[in-house]
């Protein structure tokens, strides 16, 4: 199943999450098993291995891909885009904060990417801003229907905060409890309710080819 666009925009040059095929272009690429081990799966101390290993990355043409697919597979142990596992850890503990708005791009253009919880929220607030439909939030995001519901109730109250805290409510706002959609009774049969629109600059700048 596929929503209809209208967008035109270039393809992304973000790799899915099932797209491994950055691996065949990389100059480690059908090097023996052995000395795959013996220089990106070194013991820590072993700067002989470390130096080579670096010097062969140092020109590789998917050091990027590389290193972000060790972010995010988790992938701690090993030599992954050119950086030791110790010059790794400080990247693997902030990942889950990275706002990276060609990640999000991505999304909105359909391309299955990773997504840290701080992109998940840009994408979703800008969906709901957009007026998407539960239904496409979770299609998007691979995500159960009942998960995206929560998503923009939470969008929902975050835009209205954030209005009210920059004096851009209007007068007659609805109150908060007018935000998050139908009672639960109904909540089933259909998608949460978007009372208006709010135009969140940044985001639209942006990622106004996205979506």
């Amino acid at each position: 199943m596929r929503h209809i666009t209208t967008n035109d925009s270039p393809a992304p040059t973000i790799r899915g999450i099932a797209d491994h095929s950055w691996q065949e272009r990389g100059r480690c690429h059908g090097m023996p098993a052995k000395e795959i081990d013996e220089l990106f799966f070194h013991a820590a101390r072993d700067r002989a291995a470390i130096d080579a290993a670096k010097a062969i990355c140092g020109s590789c043409p998917v050091k990027k891909a590389c290193f972000d697919y060790a972010l995010d597979n988790e992938i701690r142990h090993g030599m992954w885009g050119g950086l030791t596992e110790d010059e790794r850890r400080p990247w693997h503990a902030r990942v889950n904060k990275r706002l990276d708005y060609s990640r999000v791009k991505a999304a909105f253009e359909g391309r299955d990417v990773h997504l840290s919880d701080t992109e998940r929220e840009a994408v979703t607030r800008h969906a709901y801003v957009r007026g998407w439909s539960p239904e496409r939030l979770a299609y998007a995001l691979r995500l159960d229907l009942d998960w995206a519901r929560d998503l923009m109730r939470n969008a929902a109250h975050a835009v209205a905060d954030r209005d009210r805290y920059w004096g851009q409510a209007d007068p007659g706002e609805p109150a908060d409890d007018e935000y998050v959609g139908p009672d639960d009774a109904e909540e089933a049969a259909s998608p949460v309710q978007v009372p208006r629109q709010v135009q969140t600059h940044a985001l639209i700048a942006a990622l106004r080819k996205a979506a």
